[in-house]
C-alpha cells in the first residue's frame, strides 16, 4: 500500500499514513487538533524497482539523519 502525507493547516502538524489508493482522499483526522477539515493531502514522489533482473547502480551513500549526500553530519 502507498504512503500518503497529510498536513493540517490549522495546527501545522504533518503525518504520514499507509492507506489503500481508494482511501487516499478520504478524510483524515489530525492527531494534533482533532480536525479533519483542515487536513490536506500533500503531493509526494514515489519509487519503483525494475523487474528485469538487470543490475542498477546503487545510489551514493548519504547521511541517514539529514539526507546530506556527502555522508554523515554532525547532527
Amino acid at each position: 500500500m502507498p504512503v500518503y502525507e497529510y498536513h493540517c493547516e490549522k495546527c501545522d502538524k504533518s503525518v504520514e499514513m499507509i492507506r489503500p489508493m481508494r482511501d487516499a482522499d478520504a478524510p483524515v483526522k489530525c492527531e494534533g487538533c482533532g480536525q479533519s477539515r483542515s487536513m490536506k493531502r500533500l503531493h509526494s514522489t514515489f519509487a519503483t524497482t525494475t523487474g528485469g533482473g538487470g543490475s542498477q547502480a546503487s545510489p551514493a551513500p548519504g547521511c541517514g539523519r539529514c539526507g546530506d549526500p556527502r555522508g554523515s553530519c554532525s547532527m
